[in-house]
């Protein structure tokens, strides 16, 4: 088999990018970055290297990942146990197409997967990301009425939610800025006010105004609305809403992509609940990390309704990499590291020393809401009256800033937020503590 290096690309008629200063300019010149205005970006932070908590730069820069980048890496990075499993799988069984066949990896990880979620979720679906286990459970909840006789076609939603980025998980998002040039192509969706403190009636009554029998499902993220500023909210008043909606044969879903594997001191959000979903999303934390993953979940009484003679009952649903088996593997080691006491034992560590710096930092000038829930900690940097949206300028002084103390954190708008793989040490928690009081001493000069 003849294999082409680097030196070979001119032969193929491609540029030769190499002569450019480093791995960033060559990324300027071919790569397209999500969230990221491309005209007045500076140049991305070319890295090299993951161990643990840590990210090693091409200029020998070494970074706190302080969340877990983009919230998917629960063990930290290269961790060698994964890497092991993988490596090992890669050898026996990269892919195969999940439609008529099935392996080892998937079926143990369903078989491991369910008996640590809610009670009531008895069959798994794969993709491979979070957005579209979203749509997977949006697809099954319009099916499941469509199959059984009764077509619903309502949504209803919270205010200011994230769910994804492909158009159903955006129909069901809060309209932003980033759903604006898309919003003549979403479904219509109802929405209610996210019950944080002093809302919670607010919602209820919403709820109780919205609620009919053309509702097919209420999605909500559990207790906190990660992209939408780490909003915080009670289990009780969520299991409510749940009661209300459920009493009028709405299917309940969690999109449990952030909040899943133990982030709210839970193995899943759910499990504070009095109320159980009906259909769950999974994915970020799923593979620690190492690939992407997503995850469906359902009871039995949504899984029947689409067996039938009938072919037209069929979810046709799939994705070309559906269960893929190295993810699956990725996924099954992790389930590993998460169950075991070792980091059951650091979540619980992590989650009270956030405690008690989130004691800390409400007595500190320039801070606001100070609020945690389990290995999550965010609060508000004080924007003395200016904007507090995702576009504050606060945001890239508070970004930048924190780069240069070593400390990798994406803030949202004026939101500040802490969230680690299970790994970080004492030591890196503290440089991380440090690292936001000099921000605040920073910005308060």
């Amino acid at each position: 088999m003849e294999v082409y290096t680097n030196e070979d690309r001119n032969l193929q008629g491609l540029e030769d990018l190499t002569g450019l200063k480093d791995l960033a300019e060559r990324d300027k010149a071919v790569i397209w970055h999500p969230f990221t205005q491309m005209q007045t970006a500076p140049l991305p932070i070319p890295i090299v290297r993951g161990q643990g908590t840590l990210l090693f730069a091409e200029d020998g820069t070494t970074y706190i990942d302080a969340v877990s980048s983009w919230w998917v890496n629960t063990h930290g990075h290269s961790h060698p146990y994964i890497a092991e499993k993988v490596a090992k799988q890669l050898h026996t069984l990269e892919h195969v197409i999940f439609a008529g066949f099935t392996h080892q990896p998937a079926v143990e990880l369903a078989e491991r997967l369910l008996p640590i979620l809610p009670k009531n979720q008895k069959k798994v679906f794969f993709s491979d990301n979070g957005s579209t286990a979203v749509e997977v459970a949006l697809k099954m909840a319009f099916q499941y009425w469509h199959n059984v006789g009764k077509p619903r076609r309502k949504v209803i939603a919270l205010q200011d939610a994230y769910h994804g980025d492909t158009f159903g998980a955006m129909a069901v998002s809060g309209r932003s800025a980033f759903t604006a040039p898309y919003v003549p192509f979403l479904f219509d969706v109802e929405y209610i006010p996210t019950p944080v403190p002093g809302q919670e009636q607010a919602a209820l009554d919403q709820l109780q105004a919205l609620l009919s029998d053309d509702v097919a499902a209420f999605i909500f993220e559990p207790l906190i609305q990660g992209a939408g500023g780490m909003v915080m909210y009670k289990p009780e008043i969520l299991g409510q809403l749940i009661g209300m909606a459920r009493s009028h044969g709405a299917l309940i879903i969690a999109d449990e992509v952030m909040t899943g594997f133990s982030r709210t001191g839970k193995l899943f959000a759910s499990h504070h609940l009095s109320h159980q979903p009906d259909l769950m999303s999974l994915s970020k934390g799923l593979t620690g990390g190492t690939m992407a993953l997503g995850v469906t979940t359902c009871t039995n009484a949504i899984y029947d309704a689409f067996k039938s003679e009938d072919k037209h009952k069929t979810l046709f649903h799939g994705h070309s990499f559906t269960a893929n088996p190295l993810a699956c593997t990725a996924a099954l080691a992790s389930l590993d590291l998460l169950l075991s006491d070792e980091t059951q034992a650091s979540i619980q560590r992590i989650s009270q020393r956030h405690a008690v710096f989130a004691a800390q930092l409400s007595q500190k000038p320039g801070v606001k809401n100070v609020r945690q829930q389990g290995t999550i900690l965010a609060f508000d940097l004080d924007n003395e009256g200016q904007t507090s949206s995702y576009f504050s300028n606060i945001r890239d002084v508070a970004y930048h800033f924190l780069l240069e103390q070593g400390v990798l954190m994406r803030p949202l708008g004026n939101v500040l937020y802490i969230l680690p793989p299970y790994c970080i040490t004492d030591e890196e928690l503290t440089t991380v503590y440090s690292a936001i009081d000099k921000l605040l001493q920073h910005i308060r000069a």
